[in-house]
């Protein structure tokens, strides 16, 4: 096989997108559109992949950072300029070049893998992906000779009635050899209304030249979708979607509302989980078979439990284990750990802390800072009170314990196993084993005192 390089051209400002955010770097499914597409350049096997940037270079290194080689096009002068910033790093090598933009994320692997195969199968210099539009109107038109050969590329402008009315476009994704591609680079010229170098010239020099020039069609229009503005971004955002949903929907996995249900590309879920309106799955996100989440729950960059349960709640950074029940409403923060068949109820937030097989707290909680062992109860309104104003503490609950409700466990602090916390109780040392704990002030009633206040004050009001 030959060697296969990738350019990913990434260099314009994207005034239309009217941000102060890079363009390339507009979260689609929530990832940069530029970190889609080599995310398909590597599924696609390139050997070595550069990047051209202009606008905004250090963003997009720092998101790529070393899974791409970088160039800096100084002056946006087109796209044949911005090839041409690679050639030192290109020039003079044997194999295919793939030209791809980084502003066209649904475009894929498969896609890419195909058009540099049939590239090679056919002996071309240069190939150009296309695909068939129900309206082409604006895109350049393929024309084809007789035999099925590209005869040249027309855009929309400069097409007569016949050419408007082909379907088949340039997408702008294009595959060379690559020595002849920087051949034909430095016959590329920029007399043009824009004064700019163009890619697809090399398309004409190289047909001059009798080399063999063809097209590879993708069945798959949405996927050569270039996003210019934030109504293209909403539309790929719409594809995006419904690509990834409707895969995991084919491995099993059912999703009552496909339009109202948002899961990255990273996640991994497993067969008859059930997946409700409104919940959104982000980043790297792993969850078990036979899962209920929903509706309305956020996920982010969190490992989830088979069997497990997510209601109208908040997980993130974390780890849930088996037969869990979340929520509704609850909130578990950054590395938290909740053990297999626990539960963690109604209102409750967690927060560092690791929750034992078993244990339960059901509702209106704070647990911060916190190791909780295995079967242990805490009571409504109880608190792990973790900051003193300058750091946090840490509070140790042992197997078996239970907390009574609104229950202050002041940190550092340690409850022995199988110990009891009163209701009501302050906790500012830590509780023996098996002992019964009561830390609040010994009840006081003040007979007739209602009847004697309103006495006085009738009396005061005279």
């Amino acid at each position: 096989m030959n060697n296969r390089y990738a350019v990913i051209l990434a260099a314009g400002k994207g005034t239309r997108m009217k941000s102060s955010l890079y363009k390339v770097l507009h979260p689609v499914c929530g990832k940069p559109m530029v970190e889609h597409v080599v995310d398909e350049l590597e599924d696609a096997g390139v050997d070595q992949l550069v990047t051209v940037t202009g606008h905004g270079a250090e963003s997009v290194e720092e998101h790529l950072k070393e899974r791409t080689s970088y160039v800096l096009q100084e002056e946006q002068l087109g796209t044949a300029h911005a090839v041409m910033q690679t050639r030192q790093m290109l020039e003079g090598k044997k194999g295919t070049t793939i030209v791809a933009c980084g502003d066209t994320p649904l475009i894929q692997g498969s896609t890419m893998q195909a058009l540099m195969d049939h590239h090679e199968q056919m002996e071309a210099k240069a190939s150009i992906l296309t695909a068939v539009a129900d309206d082409p109107a604006g895109y350049g038109r393929v024309v084809r000779g007789s035999s099925g050969e590209v005869v040249r590329i027309v855009e929309h402008k400069d097409a007569d009635e016949t050419e408007k009315n082909i379907r088949e476009i340039n997408t702008g994704t294009y595959c060379f050899d690559n020595e002849a591609l920087f051949h034909a680079l430095s016959e590329v010229d920029n007399n043009n209304v824009q004064g700019e170098y163009y890619l697809p010239d090399v398309i004409g020099i190289l047909q001059e030249k009798g080399e063999t020039v063809s097209a590879w069609t993708t069945p798959d229009f949405s996927e050569t979708i270039g996003v210019n503005d934030r109504v293209a971004l909403s539309q790929a955002e719409k594809a995006m979607k419904r690509r990834i949903n409707e895969h995991w929907m084919r491995q099993g996995v059912t999703i009552i509302d496909p339009e109202n249900t948002y899961i990255s590309k990273e996640s991994v879920i497993g067969a008859d989980t059930v997946v409700e309106p409104g919940t959104i799955l982000r980043g790297s996100v792993h969850v078990g078979t036979s899962c209920h989440l929903g509706p309305h729950s956020e996920i982010s960059n969190a490992v989830i439990g088979s069997e497990t349960v997510i209601r109208q709640s908040t997980v993130t950074d974390s780890e849930v284990g088996n037969s869990v029940q979340i929520g509704p409403y609850a909130h578990v923060r950054p590395a938290s750990s909740i053990g297999d068949e626990a539960k963690i109820g109604n209102f409750v937030e967690i927060k560092k802390a690791s929750i034992g097989q078993g244990s339960k707290t059901s509702h209106l909680s704070y647990i911060g800072d916190a190791e909780v062992g295995k079967n242990v109860n805490i009571g409504c309104g109880s608190i792990t009170v973790n900051y003193d104003g300058m750091g946090k503490h840490l509070t140790k609950i042992e197997d078996n314990v239970f907390i009574g409700c609104n229950s202050n466990l002041v940190a550092p602090v340690n409850v022995g196993k199988g110990a009891y916390v009163a209701a009501g109780s302050t906790i500012t040392s830590d509780v023996p084993e098996d002992a019964l704990s009561i830390a609040r002030s010994r009840q006081t009633n003040k007979e007739n005192y209602v009847s004697e206040k309103l006495n006085a004050d009738k009396k005061q009001n005279k």
